[in-house]
């Protein structure tokens, strides 16, 4: 299914802003300078890294979105660091899972949340920097 890049970012907008902790009662953003989210300010190539992902290992998208969004993003350091992120203040990391999914829906692929389930014994995924 083909949406342009703005239809994609409103129907993210509409699930993410939702949920977003940032958000005070009254519905607009919180953040001091709204502009400042990675999610929405990096979009476009949000947008592309998810949708070059053919994958229902969340792994994938995770090194996909490190790749092409946080090594463009002025928050990352060189090293791949990044304090936003660190400190639950990206919401492009924060809101990874249903990011994802809100793209993929919008695009008519499926992620299958099974595999996010950790197995017997249990697996810690580190959503750390890939590089």
């Amino acid at each position: 299914m083909y949406r342009t890049l703005e239809e994609l970012e409103t129907i993210v907008r509409d699930r993410i802003c939702s949920i977003c902790s940032v958000r005070p009662e009254t519905g607009e953003c919180g953040r001091d300078e709204p502009g400042g989210c990675a999610l929405f300010r990096l979009f476009p190539r949000v947008a592309a890294a998810v949708h070059s992902v053919d994958s229902d290992d969340i792994r994938d998208y995770v090194l996909a979105l490190r790749r092409q969004v946080c090594s463009a993003c002025e928050s990352q350091a060189r090293d791949g660091t990044c304090e936003e992120r660190k400190q639950v203040r990206c919401a492009l990391d924060a809101y990874l899972i249903p990011v994802v999914d809100a793209l993929e829906e919008a695009t008519g692929k499926r992620f299958d949340r099974k595999l996010l389930a950790p197995p017997p014994g249990g697996v810690k995924l580190r959503l750390q920097a890939v590089c």
